[in-house]
């Protein structure tokens, strides 16, 4: 049988190479010409190894329906035998320009060819009998633009109309064989796995290729740990919140690395769908110019390279949000206890590790190229909705980032730059806020997996506000609001302060607080200090009573004293 079916094969293969030798010499006057190059002499000896294909794919299925008889062969195996005997004969008819022939023989094998799509036992198998389907259309659809029927596009209409007519004289019991080939599905079927359907905006994603059906069962097991861990991590979070434990803050480092190692296994799945969804559009975009007609299934493919793409990108970002989270839980759980003991909280740069904010930048900077990156697709930019959702979370990123890299700067003294980024994550807020008014409804939604709502937007500029007013008052104790560096070193109080601190006496401790400044009260303060309190709403002044300021003697001479002699001598 194999002997046949190769023999059947290279006699067709041969006769495609003569048809093109042959339409080579139509269209080349200039060529010499002999007996190799007649175009007749080859269209004649086309012919002829195409009826020699014929004749050996007869004896194929003669064979294959003694054996399917039997009990040794499968119907399945004699069906797809079947089919390639009808597009043989049929391709020869075409060839001879017997058109209502040729249309016949395709469309009974084009019939065919959906039943076994339609009663899969594996989504391979499905995609294999859709691409042969989709092989045949075009032919389909030339043979009716030749008969000049009525919509000769219409491959689906053609062959309901056309098939059910012949299909019992060209296939031999063809309803006991199709009942036949239900029987073995639903016998050898169960257990094996199929792809799930792939939804885009609630329709399915038309996957018919074998090659890229492979690689997306891949990627479908590698989303199974996944999910399964999202909701065993929400059974116990709502147990624990129920329970009131804090295990699960304690074991979320753990539960981070495993949704982690989920995520690489999901983006190692779709980079080889990516890659085999590429190939496959390049093919197709050659076969393309090389034909006057467009291969059938371009525009599915081009879609579903996309679809990947995009689902590529979504999973690569919500890894690296995963990240984010991770380490900025890691950092305040580190310095929980802390707080909890009693002691004073310190200030940033001093209870954050160096690392922390440059590697939050780091992971945003990626997330920021993987929403522009989907941006760029066609199947987004087709969508309004997707358009401005994803804009939304480009400039709500761009604003995380802007206030962790000013939270890079403020270690190293450098306020001003500091200040500046922080008015850029206000110009990116501003502009989320007005993309995500355009989203109303927040159940509308079309990302799921990057959620934002307003008020992560206005919880984002009210933290950006205060850390902007922590930027302010560290760079005026540091050297009084100065850009200039070397103003530190020269930096000194009025003069006037100093001669004040000398006859005023200030409570400091009350005036850190005011700053913002937390100071411990060393022990022996705490116990001189009055237990006497005033309590009033409105704003007390203290008004300390000293002797008179003596006044200057009249021999001193020069010095400050002459200098200020005058002003405390006045009366």
């Amino acid at each position: 049988m194999q002997l046949l079916f190769f023999e059947a094969e290279r006699a067709w293969a041969y006769s495609q190479e003569l048809n093109l030798q042959a339409t080579q010499a139509t269209t080349n006057p200039k060529a010499p010409k002999g007996h190799d190059s007649d175009p007749s002499a080859l269209r004649r000896h086309a012919t002829s190894r195409l009826r020699r294909a014929v004749h050996w794919s007869t004896q194929l299925l003669s064979h294959c329906q003694t054996l399917c008889s039997s009990g040794r062969l499968s119907t399945n195996d004699y069906i797809q035998a079947t089919v390639y005997t009808l597009i043989i004969n049929g391709r020869l008819f075409r060839h001879r320009y017997e058109f209502e022939d040729a249309l016949v023989q395709l469309s009974v094998a084009r019939g065919l060819l959906d039943e076994l799509a339609s009663k899969a036992a594996t989504s391979r198998d499905q995609a294999l009998a859709t691409a042969f389907a989709d092989e045949i259309g075009p032919e389909i659809r030339h043979c009716a633009h030749e008969m000049r029927l009525q919509n000769s596009y219409d491959v689906d209409a053609i062959v309901m109309n056309v098939a059910p007519k012949h299909r019992s004289q060209l296939v031999e019991d063809y309803d006991k064989v199709l009942a036949s080939l239900g029987k073995e599905v639903d016998s050898a079927g169960h257990g094996r796995q199929k792809l799930e359907t792939l939804i885009w905006e609630d329709e399915p994603v038309p996957v018919r290729n074998p090659e890229l059906v492979d690689v997306l069962l891949r990627v479908q097991e590698a989303e199974k740990p996944l999910s399964e861990g999202n909701e065993l991590e929400e059974q116990r979070d709502a147990q624990e919140a129920a329970e009131g434990s804090k295990k699960g803050r304690l074991g979320k480092g753990a539960r981070s690395k495993r949704g982690v190692a989920a995520y690489d296994a999901i983006l190692l799945a779709l980079s080889d769908a990516e890659e085999v969804a590429r190939k496959l559009v390049e093919a197709q975009q050659l076969a393309g110019s090389s034909s006057s007609a467009a291969p059938a299934g371009t525009r599915d493919i081009a879609f579903v390279h996309a679809f990947v793409v995009y689902q590529l990108l979504s999973y690569r970002i919500q890894r690296d949000l995963l990240l984010i989270s991770t380490l900025l839980h890691q950092s305040q759980a580190v310095h929980a206890p802390r707080a909890a003991g009693g002691s004073a909280p310190k200030s940033r740069k001093e209870r954050v590790d160096a690392r922390l904010y440059p590697a939050i930048v780091k992971l945003l900077d990626t997330t920021i190229q993987s929403l522009e990156q989907m941006r760029a697709l066609t199947i987004v930019d087709e969508s309004p909705d997707l358009a401005s959702a994803v804009e939304a979370r480009q400039e709500f990123t761009k604003a995380r980032r802007c206030r962790y890299l000013a939270r890079c700067y403020a270690p190293l003294k450098k306020y001003a730059e500091a200040l500046t980024l922080t008015q850029h994550a206000n110009i990116h807020l501003r502009s989320a806020r007005s993309t995500l008014a355009v989203l109303t409804d927040s159940e509308s939604d079309p990302i799921t997996f990057y959620r934002l709502l307003p008020a992560n937007v206005d919880q984002l500029d009210k933290d950006v506000l205060e850390d902007s007013t922590e930027y302010k008052r560290d760079w005026f104790a540091y050297n009084g609001g100065s850009v200039n560096e070397a103003a530190r070193k020269t930096y000194k109080k009025p003069l006037f302060f100093d001669i004040a601190l000398n006859y005023v006496q200030l409570d400091m401790d009350r005036l850190q607080e005011r700053a913002g400044k937390v100071v411990e009260k060393a022990p022996q303060q705490a116990a001189a200090a009055p237990t006497a309190e005033k309590k009033t709403t409105a704003r007390v002044v203290e008004e300390v009573e000293r002797a008179e300021t003596p006044e200057p003697s009249t021999a001193a001479k020069g010095g400050l004293g002459s200098l200020l002699g005058g002003w405390w001598g006045r009366k």
